[in-house]
């Protein structure tokens, strides 16, 4: 199974956001033990970087948070064409709709994320953190 991780998910794990952080971690341990193939879109991977400096108030600890979140996570490609069809997508959220066509070209099956009414209109299936977690937990 492969699934994009919105930032507020990635958020919730690196700056313990209670009480999200909890299933959020389930996630990371998901990709880490290779029993789901997690990825972030290129632009997360600013948006998280921004984030957690901010955060920790230090650049060189935000660059070694991010390179243990690339050690666990593939990163997905927004192009030009993903920028331009988000435009016209029926996803009211710009940044969203493109998450949404970077996860549909790439054939992700659930976009993980803590506001799955923006994503209601796409072609990828939206679903919360603790959602994931369950139906995970019932195909064991």
């Amino acid at each position: 199974m492969k699934i994009l991780v919105d930032t507020n998910v990635i958020i919730d794990v690196l700056t313990s956001r209670e009480p999200w952080n909890v299933s959020a971690e389930k996630i990371f341990l998901l990709g880490a033990n290779h029993i789901v193939d997690v990825y972030i879109t290129a632009s997360s991977a600013t948006d998280i970087y921004y984030l957690v400096r901010k955060h920790l108030h230090n650049a060189q600890a935000a660059k070694q948070v991010m390179g243990k979140l690339y050690s666990l996570m593939g990163i997905l490609e927004v192009t030009g064409t993903d920028c331009v069809e988000a435009i016209a997508s029926s996803i009211a959220d710009y940044e969203d709709a493109v998450v949404e066509k970077v996860a549909s070209r790439k054939d992700m099956d659930y976009i993980v994320t803590r506001n799955i009414k923006d994503y209601q209109n796409g072609s990828v299936k939206a679903i919360l953190s603790d959602d994931f977690i369950r139906l995970m937990e019932e195909d064991d």
